[in-house]
């Protein structure tokens, strides 16, 4: 029952991947929200120059005060399209890295019982009883870990659900303000 080489470096190995693939996780959304950055600030510099040129273009306290009312309905559409990509992006992270927590935890319990059944062959007799035990603790582990696995799943799936309709609230508000 000893831990051989092969197995040490296999655990290595298995841990770099991981960790790679964790990196390479979060440098993908690291790019997503430097590209989602830099196309926001890059339009609100053309709407303000925009915006500027027509408020200068104005003939009358009037028309000034309808152009800047007119600018806040665009404002509201391209934050609200913003914090949606934020959101996706962070959602997708979110559900890459648990692909790879998930994918894990499965490989360690799967070793990890391995090591107890040879643990189990090898132990003395009178044994089975506290390998018994250890291997109970490790099914309740692994059920405590899928039920909060569900429970995360499910309330990614509200704060979804909850984006979806706050935009398409605001947006109702904002179409009907429009129409009014």
């Amino acid at each position: 029952m000893y831990v051989t080489p092969e197995q040490i470096q296999a655990a290595g190995k298995a841990n770099v991947e991981a960790a790679f693939s964790i990196a390479a996780t979060q440098f993908a959304a690291m790019e997503k929200l430097a590209s989602l950055n830099a196309n926001a600030v890059k339009t609100a510099f053309e709407d303000s120059i925009a915006n500027t040129r027509a408020l200068i273009g104005a003939k009358d306290v009037q028309e000034f005060v309808a152009l800047q009312n007119s600018f806040a309905q665009p404002l509201i559409e391209k934050a609200i399209a913003y914090s949606k990509g934020v959101y996706e992006v962070a959602t997708e992270t979110n559900a890459e890295l648990s692909k790879v927590a998930e994918k894990r935890v499965s490989e360690l319990n799967e070793n990890f019982a391995s090591l107890l059944d040879k643990v189990a062959k090898n132990s003395p007799a009178g044994s089975d009883v506290a390998v018994a035990a250890v291997k109970s603790m490790l099914a309740a582990a692994n059920s405590a870990y899928d039920n909060f696995s569900k429970v995360a799943k499910q309330a990614t799936e509200i704060a979804e659900a909850n984006v979806t309709a706050a935009t398409e609230t605001v947006k109702g508000l904002t179409k009907a303000k429009k129409a009014a």
